[in-house]
């Protein structure tokens, strides 16, 4: 029975991840600070055999160098997540995303343990290629647009691990995660599809930013996260990069009349101008969809959910989330 260490573990994905470990009988150190994450979803988990939580900052580099040598295998999920909290506080955001990595790298690193890093599609930039593929070019937008630091950030994390991997022979592995959604996703930090049931299920106006035209492929977690856990298991992945995520592609304006119609809504669908919604001169991808030729090629990942799947879940998820809001007195619109 192997320890898996899974820092950001109280977060949506890290969460799915600590569940599906638990389940096949392994062993779960959860790291979470709970700046993004929340203790509700790994609550359940607390007591189970084999489950062990931490709610401490990734960047308490002497408790994270103990648990690392401890550990099989890591997970590094951690991080400040989306563009809207780059947006908000792009100081903290930043820091967090290139130091806690770093920190983990550098354990890892030491005690030569495996480390799984989870990237994003944001690192691609404004690339306008039909699906982007791990070794194409980046195209990213100026300095002064905060926007773009958290791709920056996290392609300064991709640098980071190839670095140890090319200099210490570190068996790590980058997983750049394409909008994966599922329950216990909040919308907090801009999150799509969470946000727009949300807005549904209370009968608010559903916001879609421009006009609707931009494009996403959506992969539930429950896809993503057995394919984090080979990926780790196989030397063949170590010192490369790897999209992880749905081929099927929709609208924001398609998907919130899917939303209306599954939730049965009456909430209208409304369409801001992104410089109403973010600062000025704030710059949106048209279309983000993932090659996933090397994955597939490798383990054979194929996503097995339909954004059918995924809806269903999350609307459930949100309901249970409004029910529970309402049962404590809590504002539900």
């Amino acid at each position: 029975m192997a320890t898996h260490l899974i820092t950001g573990g109280a977060g949506f994905i890290g969460s799915h991840l600590a569940d599906y470990l638990i389940e096949r009988g392994e062993r779960v150190v959860v790291v979470d600070n709970l700046s993004t994450g929340r203790y509700n979803n790994i609550q359940h988990l607390e007591g189970r055999n084999g489950f062990q939580c931490y709610i401490e900052d990734v960047r308490h580099e002497t408790l994270i160098d103990e648990i690392i040598r401890q550990s099989d295998r890591i997970y590094h999920l951690a991080a400040s997540v989306g563009v809207r909290l780059i947006i908000d506080k792009p100081t903290e955001s930043l820091i967090n995303n290139i130091v806690g990595t770093e920190r983990v790298l550098r354990s890892a690193s030491r005690y030569r343990k495996p480390v799984l890093i989870t990237s994003t599609s944001e690192v691609y930039g404004k690339s306008r290629k039909d699906a982007f593929s791990e070794g194409d070019d980046r195209i990213m937008g100026s300095t002064d647009k905060a926007r773009w630091g958290y791709a920056n950030s996290k392609a300064t994390d991709e640098f980071l691990a190839m670095a140890y991997y090319q200099e210490t022979r570190l068996p790590v592995v980058i997983a750049r995660l394409f909008n994966t959604v599922g329950p216990r996703q909040t919308g907090q930090y801009g999150m799509v599809i969470p946000n727009f049931v949300s807005q549904a299920l209370r009968g608010l106006p559903i916001t879609v930013y421009g006009d609707g035209s931009q494009t996403r492929c959506f992969c539930h977690a429950k896809d993503v996260v057995p394919a984090l856990v080979e990926l780790l298991t196989r030397p063949a992945a170590f010192g490369k990069a790897f999209n992880v995520g749905s081929n099927q592609e929709i609208s924001m304006r398609q998907l919130a009349e899917i939303v209306v119609e599954k939730t049965e809504s009456k909430s209208e669908i409304h369409y801001i101008p992104y410089e109403e919604a973010y600062p000025a001169g704030f710059e949106d991808m048209l279309r983000r969809v993932p090659d996933t030729t090397r994955i597939s090629s490798l383990i054979g990942f194929r996503p097995n959910r339909t954004l059918e799947h995924i809806l269903a879940d999350v609307i459930e998820d949100q309901r249970g989330r409004l029910h529970e809001a309402g049962s404590n007195g809590q504002r539900t619109a």
